[in-house]
């Protein structure tokens, strides 16, 4: 048995564009691949930077301002 047989010539060619892997919500999803992770580590980086890292003492004209 050679495979499926179809009445339109073209059909076979374009079987193709029925797959799952080119359906939009495939494509979109894979349109940026790292930016969910990417967001993670910034709002990390975000949360870390402001609450946990010491700050310096600012000096400004000889007095120091502590923020």
């Amino acid at each position: 048995m050679p495979g499926p047989q179809y009445r339109d010539p073209w059909a076979a060619r374009e079987a193709w564009r029925k797959s799952p892997i080119f359906s939009n919500r495939a494509m979109f999803r894979s349109m940026f691949p790292g930016l969910g992770t990417a967001i993670v580590a910034f709002t990390a980086y975000v949360i870390y930077d402001d609450y946990f890292a010491s700050k310096p003492a600012h000096e400004h004209g000889g007095h120091t301002i502590s923020h």
